[in-house]
């Protein structure tokens, strides 16, 4: 890994420092307040946090003289040698400066120890002004007091995965500069010395450490404090509120001295780790000329080459880049501390792979000149004079430290993408408020710590309140203002930038885009307006194109085809920005885009949405619709949505159509006149389902009437009736025409033999002949369709038939039955019979049968035994002589075929009669289905006997003989038994001789028991052959070469294995013999082995020792079990409640203290030299016993008042328990005897305490102090005492106060408090502070007591008080201050009583309003403090068996308009008063009574639907005063012009459809409202305008009219039965015929009649036309009291047009014309 330098410890002081300027404050007052600014603004940008991989050390109190800072060479210190070597220390910054490596002689790092110098320093004579400016100093100066860092030690060896580089280690260190060199000097760690006049101590930090690339060992530096006179400043304490103050100058002109004290090490814990460079570096690639005082980089000597990839230059004289081209693969390159001024940066762009890149130290002005970088990681240009950081985009940059410049704007700031750090500390751009959101608004949230602190989530919670464009318009130059005011602020400085480029006369007053989200519509809003001044005519339009971009200041990519309004954001832009650039188009010149941003695109939320729906398709039956719907999935993933369509006839709900539930429908004739809905709700593919929606459909049209898949049902057969079908389509059917036809060969035409009926009986005249059948297709309007027809194939004569079919027989199982029938239809020839059985008795059909033969000539049939309990059917089939088959006939019995009884014909036994074999019974059985027969088998001692059964095999045929039926006979018995239960005569067969016994054998042999020594085999075998006797056993031992011998006396069923087997096998023979002594042959046994030796074993264990604390045990063991191998034993301390803890494995095991009281446990594993282990075995020894008690060592340390003294003891014997402790306080040192009998001593020895630990008083100082101390154990056993003497006097504690508080006696009265201790207090001094809100501090002139009276200076600021204790001897202690008071602040505000004014009912509105008291500070209070008045409602609800209020959301003014939902509730009115500083008031509140319902009323009644007589209008209103119960609606005509209103009756719903006779009058609709109790409201009325004919009507009526006289086809009720339907059979066709002076309704002519009018009359009154508002296809024309029609039309349009003509003919009998209603001129 490369380092640069050979140091891994080079750092970067980007923390805060003291400045230089403090090197030349002097003690007037001017310099004492420059000396207090430049602290305060370096607390504004401390560092206060630090990577979690940095060791940190606690900083303890510190003590400082003083300090002197200045640009000096520091000495190096050898704590080893003692001498001092001066050497040359590079200059460092806060920039990532370089520390320069000291070279040694030997040419080795050596190390290296810090030295601690000591100053002397003395009180300033100006130690009254430095007491004033110190105070506000208190927390910045505090925090920075000089600390010395430890040296880090080497790292050559760990982290090999973490690069070195110039800022591997980033630690904190303070420099101060001189003008005239570039040296700069290191604080060490500072103690404070004793006073010197005319002199002062200069603090600096150290924080050095370095690492050789070449070496591991580490080298540690000291440098040296130089001190410097130029400078005196007052002493000041780091801990927590304190400080030492100076005092006024003639108090501290008494004050001798001061108390010294050490100051201990610390080390800032401020790293920053580097990115990575992965290349290890050579010297063939590594440049390091720091130093050199180069001028130029094209120097002779300088060796750049392409090669380099690590180059140091610092600390030259460099101002120019030319010649830096060359470094084509430099990754690091070190720049710092020259004299570049800028631009000229441009040479950077040939270093492709830069990856660090150190500019600090210099004087650039500018970065604009910095090239884009493609690799640039880190990028330093600290302590420059840069005014702002613009420069081009740096795709990589990860740490950009800035800190020490004059940068004031971030105007310019660059896209930086992937940028984690942003260090901007002493700039003056850190007096902008919120700063730190600012920078996170430009970077983005890979920013993760600014000014080296982790992201406040104060200022990340304000960066999201700004909108997405902020950071383009802070880059443009935009003033960073709060984020309350942001919008409307940044949008008028976009406006101002965009003002000169807006088409003229428009002003833009919105651009903006909606919250993008995931698959939902995203709308952009950019509106103009027109100027009121200028008079434009072209119209403005809008070009968009949407962009997308990873931040705000991202190059932004345009979206392909994304040039709509909207915009809808896909699963991959979530977390992105979307931008919108709208081009103003003004007639045909284009004006220059303007935009607006987005925030960042969020997931959807899963839940689909539909944002458009339509129907497509022709809307008439049998044309194929389909359903549309453009859904937003908002992040789910796109699946497939529930449809469905709904039918809706007229005046009616819709209903669902059953299956109709994808998006395409076929409508049907149910739909004709009907509206369809087409419902959609979108579900994702995750099953989330979204909110459904509905598009109605106009009504269904039929379509014209038509005949498909015309054809004949029937057989063609003379005599066979046949009928005529198709499938009709169009509408409802009417009285549709049908036509039979025969075919006529000879004349080749047809002729017409039946019409008017679909069905037709073939005739004898038709055979041979064809038929045709015509369909000739008539709605229910009657319209005649195209006609339809369909051939029949040749009509054939009538087949043979058979009758009279019968069975002849007897039916019984095994007889003969014959068939018998009578044939017509031709001589029979040979006819066919097929027989089958059936369970039932009725003829269902040949399907239901089972075949018993097959179609056979034969007529007779024997009767199987499968039929029987079945029924006999034969199945007879005629034949003619030329092979015609006729219709087959079947015959069924009159009863079930009957069965024989059951009985064997014959049974026997085959087999061969010995032991072992088997028998087979076998029998013949008759009489129908055999059931479950009887089997038995029997032993029979002699053939008479009846036998023994057999259990074991009854029920079976086969028997195999047992050993028991050895010498028997064996019979056999079997019961016939039918299925049906009835059992036959039992049948008995006995075998022809007795059973024989087997020959004796072995059917197994085998050896059972484990191969090892001491255990015992046996025997296992398997005899047959009879009953066994006395059989042979020989027991053989066989070598591993296979030589066999025989054990001697081994010759029984079992065996022990002894040591002799141990590696033979062992087996065993057996002779099987019989009880008759019968021999079989000789059988031996497998091989078992070989014989192993037995487990090792432990015999005996016992413990050598006593059980005593101290002592050493060891143990005693017997092993047995072949060759002792290494035994393994464990020792285990066993507590009282079983707890078991290994101690340890060796030999032995010494006792301590932690055994006390507990037994010890001996593991023993035997273990045999092959390595087996045996049994383990264990003892447990008795509880172990404690040693005496002994005290072995005291030690009384140096001693120190009020500094508790513990002595140094070691104690021996158990547990110790509480031993006696007698502290002698002596002012001589005893020694000796005098010491051991210090209790007998001289008067001056006295007791002083008696506890372990003392703590010396005031009366023990310059005395020594004795300790006489008892060791005793737990159970108080006492040991010999011990006594200790300190080895020198109790030494005084310096003068300090401590708990230094503020007490508020009362009102507006402070007291300051302190305990002081360190002899006895002198005149100390005090002093009070005031701290405001930003933590300045000052001093509170002339108050210098304990008691202070608040001034109003003193409001929303926080008191101290400083207490510098002061011994009666003039040793004066250090400063301490109290925490601060709680903020000053007036009298809180307060409210004595909340009341309302309005009333608890339904609709009116409450009013909170507060009473203030009425004494004068309440009322200066509320009129000068009071910022906010915060108000919340309340509704009481029951939860339960309580009561509780419940919050209203969104009502938080003081104001409520009471709702539905809060009568009978209870409200609650709660205020809370904040005041200006912040605080608030205890909520008070006021309730109501319960809420009263209102009147009933009705708001915003309004009708919806369109002005045209066909529509559908709706009534809809705001309904409140209570629960709504049976409001009251009439619908009502009103005449334009004219105040009256004409009730329609039965029109008493929130929807009413309009018909023609509302054509020129407007729909009034009266609304009252009533409660769910029965109280009404005020009736409101609302109407229409006049309603209009539909423009497509409108359009044919018009034509009509023009036409003078029309005809219409209509259909009338020739039945006039009164309340009688008109159905299809009762209607006739008519022709409607009207003109300008008359309306007649004619018959027209048929076959047999001629035309006749059936109503004639002229529109005189009492002339009119009637509508039905049930039947919209109806109408009724009255000409006077005896003339009238009842007419039918097809639809409602043809109604409508018929009604309108008839008017529009008839408009001058009206009082209203007609042609005024249809807009016709006259």
């Amino acid at each position: 890994m490369e380092v640069l330098s050979g140091q891994s410890g080079e750092v970067i002081s980007e923390s805060p420092q003291i400045p230089a300027e403090l090197a030349h404050i002097d003690s007037s007052s001017e310099g004492m307040k420059r000396f207090a600014e430049i602290e305060k603004s370096r607390v504004a940008v401390g560092s206060k946090g630090s990577p979690a991989n940095a060791p940190v050390r606690k900083r303890g109190p510190r003590n400082v003289s003083g300090s002197t800072l200045g640009a000096k060479k520091s000495g190096l210190t050898s704590s080893s040698s003692g001498s001092i070597t001066s050497i040359s220390v590079a200059r460092g910054n806060n920039s990532g400066g370089l520390v320069e490596k000291p070279l040694m002689s030997d040419g080795r790092t050596k190390n290296c120890i810090n030295s601690t110098v000591r100053k002397k320093g003395s009180l300033s004579s100006a130690a009254e002004s430095s007491r004033r400016s110190l105070p506000e100093l208190r927390r910045g100066s505090l925090s920075s007091s000089p600390t010395k860092h430890s040296a880090r030690a080497s790292i050559s060896g760990t982290r090999k995965s973490v690069p070195a580089s110039p800022m591997g280690q980033t630690l904190r260190k303070s420099i101060a500069s001189d003008v005239s060199g570039p040296e700069f000097s290191i604080k060490s760690s500072v103690k404070t010395a004793s006073p010197v006049s005319s002199s002062s101590s200069s603090s600096r930090k150290v924080a050095s450490s370095s690492l050789d690339s070449s070496c591991s060992s580490s080298t540690r530096r000291t440098i040296s404090k130089i001190s410097s006179s130029s400078a005196r400043l007052p002493s000041i304490s780091s801990t927590s509120r304190t400080g030492s103050l100076s005092s006024s100058k003639d108090k501290i002109s008494t004050l001798s001295g001061r108390r010294k004290g050490p100051i201990p090490e610390t080390r800032d814990p401020h790293f920053i780790v580097l990115p990575q460079v992965e290349i290890k570096a050579g010297d063939d690639v590594r440049l390091d000329l720091r130093g050199h005082r180069i001028r130029n980089l094209n120097a002779n000597g300088l060796k750049l080459s392409s090669n380099l990839e690590f180059v140091y230059l610092r600390d030259n004289l460099l101002s120019t880049l030319e010649g830096v081209e060359i470094l084509t693969r430099v990754k690091v390159l070190d720049l710092s501390f020259n004299e570049f001024k800028g631009p000229g940066f441009e040479p950077l762009e040939n270093c492709k792979v830069l990856q660090q890149l150190y500019l600090a130290g210099n004087q650039i002005t500018s970065m604009a000149s910095v090239p884009q970088l493609p690799n640039l990681e880190f990028l330093s240009v600290a302590q420059n004079k840069l005014k702002s950081l613009a420069m081009a985009s740096q795709p990589r940059l990860q740490v950009l430290a800035a800190s020490k410049n004059r940068i004031s704007t971030l105007k310019g700031f660059p896209y930086l993408p992937v940028l984690e750090h942003l260090r901007l500390e002493e700039n003056p751009i850190l007096k902008m408020p919120h700063l730190e959101a600012a920078s996170i608004l430009l970077v983005g949230s890979t920013l993760k710590k600014f000014n080296d602190r982790d992201l406040s989530l104060e200022e990340l919670a304000i960066a999201k309140r700004y909108p997405a464009h902020t950071a383009l318009c802070i880059r443009d130059g935009w003033e960073f203002s709060r984020p309350e005011h942001a919008a409307e602020s940044t949008f008028h400085f976009l406006v101002e930038q965009w003002k000169d480029h807006l088409p003229p006369g428009f002003l833009l007053k919105e651009a903006s885009i909606d919250q993008p989200l995931e698959e939902d519509s995203c709308c952009c809003h950019f509106t103009f307006v027109q100027d009121s001044v200028m008079s434009i005519d072209q119209p403005l339009t809008l070009k968009y194109q949407w962009f997308l971009g990873e931040r705000a200041l991202s190059n932004f990519v345009p979206i392909p085809d994304a040039t709509d309004k909207i915009y809808w954001p896909k699963h991959e832009d979530i977390k992105k920005f979307l931008k919108v650039e709208c081009t103003p188009i003004l007639g045909e010149t284009e004006y220059p885009p303007i935009y607006a941003i987005s925030s960042p695109v969020l997931p959807g939320s899963g839940i689909p949405k539909v944002v458009g729906l339509e129907v497509q398709g022709e809307l008439v039956e049998g044309s194929t619709i389909r359903g549309c719907a453009e859904v937003a999935w908002c992040g789910g993933t796109p699946g497939k949505g529930v449809a469905s369509w709904l039918r809706r006839k007229w005046n009616s709900s819709p209903t669902v159509i059953a299956g109709a539930e994808g998006e395409e429908y076929l409508p049907t004739i149910d739909d004709v006149g009907s509206s369809l809905v087409f419902m959609y709700t979108p579900v994702t593919e995750e099953g989330v389902k979204g909110d459904p929606h509905y598009k109605y459909t106009d009504f269904v049209k039929a379509a014209s009437p038509s005949v498909s898949n015309v054809q004949i049902i029937g057989d063609f057969i003379e005599g066979s009736t046949i009928k005529g079908v198709g499938h009709y389509f169009g509408g409802r059917e009417g009285p549709s025409r049908f036509e039979w036809l025969r075919e006529n060969k000879d004349a080749g035409d047809f002729l017409l033999v039946s019409a008017g009926t679909s069905e037709y009986t073939l005739t004898k005249e038709d055979v041979g002949q064809r038929l045709a059948f015509v369909y000739i297709p008539i709605n229910f309007e009657g319209k005649e369709g195209k006609s339809s027809s369909v051939m029949s194939a040749a009509v054939k004569q009538a087949p043979p038939k058979v009758t009279n079919v019968k069975i002849i027989g007897d039916l019984r199982e095994n007889s003969k039955v014959t068939v018998t029938g009578i044939v017509t239809g031709g001589n029979e020839a040979s006819s066919r019979v097929q027989w089958f059985k059936s369970s039932s008795s009725a003829f269902d059909g040949e399907s239901s049968l089972e075949a018993l033969s097959t179609s056979k000539i034969a007529k007779a049939f024997r009767i199987p035994l499968g039929a029987i309990g079945c029924y006999i059917v034969a199945k007879f089939i005629p034949m003619t002589p030329d092979g015609v088959f006729g219709e087959p006939a079947y015959v069924i019995s009159d009863r079930a075929v009957e069965t024989l009884h059951p009985s064997l014909n014959f049974l026997s036994i085959t087999g061969d009669y010995i032991e072992g074999g088997m028998l087979t019974a076998s029998y013949g059985y008759v009489g129908g289905h055999e059931g479950k027969s009887i089997y038995n088998w029997y032993l029979h001692e002699v053939e008479t006997d009846f036998g023994s059964l057999i259990p074991e095999v009854s029920g079976l045929l086969h028997y195999r003989i047992s050993k028991d039926a050895i010498g028997k006979l064996i019979s056999f018995q079997c019961t016939p038994i039918r299925d049906d239960g009835i059992a036959g005569a039992p049948r008995t067969c006995t075998g022809r001789e007795r059973v024989r016994p087997g020959s004796p054998r072995l059917l197994s042999l085998q050896v059972v028991g484990d191969a090892v020594e001491g255990t015992s085999l046996s025997v296992e075998k398997n005899y047959w052959g009879g009953e066994e006797g006395d059989s042979v056993y020989r027991w053989f031992r066989t070598s591993s070469d296979c030589t066999q011998s025989e054990i001697r006396d081994a010759t029984t069923t079992s065996y022990m294995l002894s040591f002799d087997d141990i590696g033979f096998f062992i087996s065993v023979s057996c002779e099987p013999i019989r009880s008759d002594w019968a021999r079989g042959p000789i059988v031996l046994s497998e091989q078992m082995g070989p014989i192993l030796p037995g487990p090792p074993m432990c015999r005996s264990l016992e413990f050598l020792g006593l059980m005593i604390e101290g002592q050493r045990l060891s143990f005693n063991a017997v092993y047995s079990g072949g060759e002792q191998g290494d035994c393994m034993y464990e020792w285990f301390r066993v507590t009282n409640c079983g707890v078991k803890e290994k101690i340890s494995n060796l030999e032995f095991m010494d006792l301590t203290l932690v055994d006390v009281g507990s037994c010890i446990e001996l593991v023993y594993t035997p273990i045999r030299k092959d390595g087996i282990k045996g049994s383990i075995k264990s003892i447990v020894s008795d509880v172990v016993s404690p040693a005496a008690p002994e005290g072995m060592d005291l030690l009384i340390p140096d001693c120190c008042e009020d500094r508790e003294v513990a002595p140094q003891k070691t104690y021996f014997g158990g547990q110790e328990g509480i031993g006696e402790y007698i502290w002698y306080r002596t002012k001589n040192k005893l020694e000796g005897s005098a010491l051991l009998n210090i209790s007998n001593s001289c008067e001056d020895v006295v007791i002083c305490g008696t506890e372990p630990t003392y703590k010396p008083s005031l009366e023990d100082v310059g005395a020594y102090l004795a300790l006489c101390w008892v060791p005793a154990r737990a159970d108080g056993k006492q040991g010999k005492p011990l006594t200790s003497i300190s080895s020198s006097p109790v030494s005084p504690a310096p003068p300090i106060v401590s708990n230094v508080h503020v007490e508020k006696l009362s009102s507006g009265i402070y007291s300051g408090e302190g305990e002081y201790f360190g002899g006895h207090e002198g005149e100390s001094l005090f002093s009070w502070y005031r701290e405001n809100k930003e933590g300045a501090i000052e001093l509170i002139d002339a108050a210098d007591s304990k008691i202070y009276k608040v001034s109003d200076s003193d409001y929303n600021c926080h008191l101290l008080f400083g207490y510098t204790p002061v011994r009666s001897d003039s040793v004066v202690g250090e400063l301490r201050l109290s925490d601060p008071t709680d903020i000053i602040l007036p009298e809180l505000p307060a409210v004595e009583v909340l009341a309302l004014t309005g009333k608890a009912v339904e609709g009116d509105i409450l009013t909170a309003v507060e009473v203030i008291p009425k004494c004068e500070t309440q009322q200066q209070v509320w009129s000068k403090y009071i910022k906010d008045i915060k108000y919340q409602w309340f509704r009481l609800s029951e939860m339960g068996d309580r009561l509780s209020y419940d919050p209203l959301p969104a009502q938080c003014s003081c104001s409520y308009k009471v709702r539905l939902e809060d009568i009978g509730c209870q409200l609650k009115c709660e205020c809370i008063v904040t005041d200006v500083f912040e605080r608030s008031t205890e909520a008070v509140f006021v309730e109501t009574p319960p809420v009263l319902p209102g009147v009933p009323r009705i708001d915003k009644l309004e009708i919806e639907g369109r002005g045209f007589h066909t529509n559908l209008y709706a009534v809809r209103g705001i309904y409140s005063g209570g629960k709504e119960g049976k409001s009251r609606i009439q619908w009502l005509r009103s005449m334009t012009g004219s105040p009256d209103l004409i009730s329609i009756p039965g029109e008493t719903g929130r929807t009413y459809e309009a018909n023609v006779d509302d054509v020129g009058y407007r729909l009034v609709a009266i609304y009252t409202p009533v409660r769910e109790d029965g109280v009404e409201g005020q009736p409101i009325s609302a109407s229409t305008e006049s309603i209009t004919v539909e423009p497509a009507i409108l359009k044919e009526v018009k034509q009509k009219l023009d036409l003078g006289s029309v005809k219409f086809e209509v259909l009338c009720d020739k039945d006039r039965t009164p309340k009688k339907i008109p159905t299809v059979g009762s209607l006739e066709r008519r022709i409607l015929e009207i003109n300008r002076k008359r309306v007649k309704v004619v018959k027209p002519a048929s076959k047999t009649s001629f035309p006749t009018t059936e109503i004639r009359g002229s529109y005189a009154p009492p002339f009119h036309v009637e509508l039905f508002r049930s039947d919209q296809h109806r109408l009724r024309i009255v000409v006077d009291s005896e003339n009238e029609a009842d007419l039918m039309v097809h639809s409602r349009h043809l109604r409508d047009v018929v009604v309108l003509v008839i008017r529009g003919f008839a408009q001058r009998f009206n009082s209203t014309s007609l042609n005024s209603l249809l807009k016709i001129e006259t």
